[in-house]
């Protein structure tokens, strides 16, 4: 009698619940390892709930829309961190179960769980879904995005024009990067036959207005702000550093997708038994427009995104590699063929969930295991709860007021900002970029100024006392990590500066 996994047999009889299944893994995993491990969040989480809190319409850490769902987010769990890695997960969630359904419109349901799976390990392991912002809102709207593009384009379906404007207008709320990536749906339209034709109607006209007024606060305070000045490009002297720079980002992307060929060539015929029968994966054929959709939003966002970093020398993919490798799954489903046979399953799973869960590993590691081998610290390693909590009791115990601002240090200013009053962020060194909150009016108002204690008298630095004049710092305090290690004790001088009157 023939033997069928009861993986493949779900994978053919029920796609969609195979993709369930994976997605919710994943977004469970990536959201109970913070809540658990974290004594902070990661990266510039807390700033960006900093600068979320004041519902700006624009600043200098780009659009407002992640800015504001985050905070929305935060607020909804009752002031807690919990809310923000929720929303990030929703995200993911939707990123891949927008992209199943269009690889499923590609190349059908079994095939498109395929796809889904492969770039399922290159989104998770080069862009960890924990740090919630622009980059990873941008994921979910961008799948919606090309899901739209391809039911005008592929499917004639004119009922998607207004989703496909919404797609765009909040994408034009997000990131920078929405210029770029509309004009590479506009660019591929217009180089087909049936995409000229989807233009030539009414349709886009509305499209366009619907997108102007989503966006319309965002442009204005672009040019109230005064920054729609073209970036400057670099001097001839430095195209050789850029171009370099191009292509250490384009390397890092392709180094991105190496569990997928490893997969490719691990399910190859050169590493298949002689005696293997192994099961086939169908598809119905693929039309030539859809694989020259699916090849040109598999390598185009990458290239695209590579040579900005390079040319305006960025640390990473311009907009995000989770953006510039989605398709990439897809792409290589659609290159190998209409029958596509799983050989070696259990090595097959066994990698797929090594690629998927050594990102949650590496990160577990860093928490648990880093103190122990480095005195470098983690930045998830600071305890904001506790810190948030000591100084604001402190501040209320000496002037009977709320904490209404905090300032000094940015890191640990913006951990102190996420306690449950949400005190005013202020980045003293650059108050431009926080435009809420002056230091004049800091002094006037008064508030908390922190640093990194390097004596037991808790001396402010140089340029911090020079901003805040008089300043009379009171004893350090101390604070232990979620594992100290070999770390010493985070020691935080800190100051009150009184609110004029008291």
């Amino acid at each position: 009698m023939r033997f069928t996994s009861l993986v493949v047999e779900l994978i053919r009889a029920r796609p969609r619940l195979v993709v369930w299944i994976v997605v919710l893994a994943q977004a469970a995993i990536w959201l109970f390892l913070p809540a658990i491990f974290y004594g902070s969040p990661p990266g510039n989480l807390a700033a960006i709930l900093a600068f979320g809190r004041e519902y700006q319409v624009g600043t200098d850490m780009g659009p407002p829309l992640a800015f504001w769902l985050a905070d929305i987010a935060f607020r909804a769990v009752g002031n807690h961190v919990f809310g923000v890695y929720l929303l990030a997960q929703v995200c993911e969630i939707v990123t891949f179960i927008a992209f199943y359904a269009l690889a499923r419109a590609i190349v059908g349901g079994p095939q498109g769980v395929l796809a889904v799976l492969l770039s399922m390990t290159v989104v998770v392991f080069s862009s960890p879904s924990v740090e919630f912002g622009p980059l990873i809102l941008a994921r979910p709207l961008w799948a919606l995005l090309l899901l739209h593009s391809w039911q005008l384009i592929g499917q004639n379906r004119r009922s998607a024009w207004f989703a496909w404007s919404i797609d765009c207008g909040l994408l034009l709320l997000t990131t920078p990067a929405a210029i770029g990536m509309i004009l590479l749906v506009t660019g591929f339209a217009l180089a087909t036959e049936r995409g000229r034709r989807m233009l030539k109607s009414v349709d886009p006209i509305y499209a366009l207005l619907v997108i102007i007024v989503l966006a319309l606060p965002y442009l204005i305070w672009l040019v109230r702000a005064d920054v729609l000045a073209l970036p400057t490009l670099p001097a001839l002297a430095d195209l050789k550093a850029r171009a370099l720079r191009w292509g250490v980002v384009l390397g890092g992307l392709i180094v991105a997708t190496a569990a997928i060929a490893l997969l490719a060539i691990l399910n190859s015929r050169w590493f298949a038994g002689k005696t293997e029968d192994a099961p086939i994966i169908y598809r119905p054929p693929v039309s030539p427009l859809a694989r020259q959709f699916v090849y040109f939003f598999a390598f185009a966002p990458a290239i695209a995104s590579s040579f900005v970093s390079g040319l305006f020398n960025l640390d990473r993919a311009f907009g995000g590699a989770g953006v510039a490798l989605l398709m990439s799954g897809l792409a290589v489903v659609v290159a190998t063929g209409d029958l596509i046979p799983l050989r070696r399953q259990r090595l097959l799973r066994s990698v797929w969930a090594l690629a998927v869960a050594a990102p949650a590993a590496l990160a577990l590691a860093a928490a648990l295991f880093l103190p122990w081998t480095s005195t470098t610290e983690a930045s998830t390693s600071l305890p904001a709860a506790a810190m948030g909590r000591f100084f604001d009791d402190s501040y209320e115990r000496r002037t009977n007021q709320r904490l209404r601002a905090v300032a000094g240090d940015p890191e640990l200013a913006s951990l102190i900002a996420m306690n449950r009053r949400r005190p005013h962020l202020l980045l003293d060194a650059t108050p431009q970029r926080t435009p809420w909150l002056s230091v004049a009016k800091f002094n006037e108002t008064g508030g908390v100024v922190v640093w990194r204690a390097q004596d037991t008298a808790g001396t402010p630095p140089p340029d911090i006392a020079q901003r805040f004049p008089g300043l009379v710092p009171e004893v350090p305090r101390s604070f232990d990590r979620l594992v100290n290690g070999r770390q010493p004790v985070l020691r935080i001088g800190w100051a009150i500066v009184r609110p004029k009157g008291t």
